[in-house]
């Protein structure tokens, strides 16, 4: 069996994918991210094959959603637009092609005149900032993540002996999920970027984002980490070794999941990334343990509930300790006024976070004292606590595509008149 899946893995790798025929763009100005220090006479594209023009093809829009480009033209492999005198500004340039395959290609960036060109995901003209669709998505990638570092963190920490077959199907499934729900997060953020219906997102020109932006570098170089970490689960499963391959497995998990912290909003200070990323580790070790300990020791392994719930228990506190401790001090700083709790969106998803938080950690406190006293313990429990922890990964999903409210200015000095 174990052979026969190493034998269809290496068949899948081994086959080629076929080359897309569509139009690529290999050159463009201004350039992506550029900043210059005056306005361009013209927009020009260069593809690696012959474009037709089309009308409206080349658009440039200030922060006001105002056009300046003129008609396009195609020369050769390149499309020209003439473009009136840009005033000091953030710009976007929106583009559409024909490609000889007749498909429409189709790609934005953004530019400066003079200023620093705005963040081509969230600030370009017709970005309309993260949607419900995106944070399900995330949450679903939280789930899966914590699924998979919790689960491989409660057997090295917790158990430190052989799980059930259970164990490897969950883990597995979340290696699996934290590759495929990425891979559809980053297409909805390239999608609302690029403004374009699904047909013609297919062949839309997603490498200025890919390489141009920390969310599309951080999707890059955490697909490809947790692609070796889901290789090493496999050789973990397949080889029975699984001290051998689950260590580094974890170790390179914690380590990538740190791009997260290192792309979104906390990015501005290492504090906070820093922070960020410790309150990310904790809730996936503690949620990720906490469904191993309802599905799979409980169901599967009598004999090993005790020692796994009361080991549980001491990485539990540990973790709860980091989560509230990075926590307190992420609102701190991500909320410049006490009132923002209350009056900014931000605030309000943070209250329903730590209102579940709170939930989940009464459950939990009362469990423990069940437990240390009568010895009694009910899977129902565990399984209850588990969903009010992995509804905290819902809220937590939000927060991370929500932008904090901005500090208020200071006031200016009183100017003292003689």
């Amino acid at each position: 069996m174990r052979r026969a899946l190493v034998a269809v893995c290496v068949a899948a790798l081994a086959v080629p994918a076929s080359a897309a025929a569509h139009a690529s763009l290999r050159h463009e100005f201004p350039a992506f991210g550029e900043r210059l220090h005056s306005s361009p006479a013209e927009v020009t594209l260069r593809f690696d094959q012959v474009v037709d023009a089309l009308p409206g093809g080349i658009r440039v829009f200030d922060v006001n959603g105002r056009n300046y480009a003129g008609p396009v033209h195609a020369r050769d492999r390149m499309l020209v637009a003439r473009v009136a005198r840009l005033p000091r500004g953030p710009y976007t340039i929106r583009w559409r092609a024909m490609s000889l395959d007749g498909h429409v290609v189709s790609g934005v960036w953004t530019f400066g005149v003079r200023v620093p060109a705005p963040n081509v995901v969230d600030d370009s003209v017709g970005a309309g900032g993260p949607t419900t669709a995106e944070h399900v998505v995330r949450w679903l990638w939280f789930v899966a993540l914590a699924l998979l570092l919790g689960g491989i963190g409660f057997r090295l920490l917790v158990v430190r002996a052989p799980l059930p077959r259970r164990f490897w199907i969950v883990t597995g499934v979340a290696a699996i999920g934290t590759l495929e729900v990425a891979i559809v997060a980053f297409l909805l953020r390239c999608e609302d970027a690029l403004q374009l219906p699904f047909g013609n997102f297919l062949y839309g020109d997603l490498s200025p984002i890919a390489n141009g932006t920390r969310i599309g570098q951080a999707f890059v170089v955490m697909e490809l980490g947790f692609a070796l970490v889901a290789a090493l689960l496999f050789l973990a499963w397949l080889t029975d070794r699984e001290e051998r391959f689950l260590w580094p497995a974890f170790v390179l998990g914690l380590g990538f999941a740190s791009g997260l912290s290192l792309s979104g909003h906390s990015a501005e200070r290492a504090s906070s990334s820093f922070a960020d990323w410790v309150h990310l580790a904790a809730a996936c070790l503690w949620i990720g343990g906490l469904v191993q300990l309802a599905a799979v020791v409980w169901p599967q392994a009598p004999e090993l509930r005790r020692r796994s719930l009361l080991g549980f228990s001491r990485l539990a506190t540990i973790c709860v300790a980091l989560l509230v401790g990075a926590g307190v001090y992420l609102s701190i700083l991500r909320l410049p006024a006490v009132h923002d709790l209350w009056r900014t969106r931000y605030g309000d998803v943070l209250l329903v976070k730590l209102a579940l938080v709170a939930v989940a950690l009464a459950w939990g406190a009362l469990h423990n004292v069940v437990v240390r006293r009568r010895g009694l313990v009910r899977a129902g429990t565990l399984v209850a606590e588990s969903a009010v922890a992995i509804a905290v990964l819902l809220a937590a999903a939000v927060l991370v595509d929500s932008r904090p409210p901005a500090p208020v200015p200071a006031a200016p000095a009183a100017v003292q008149h003689r």
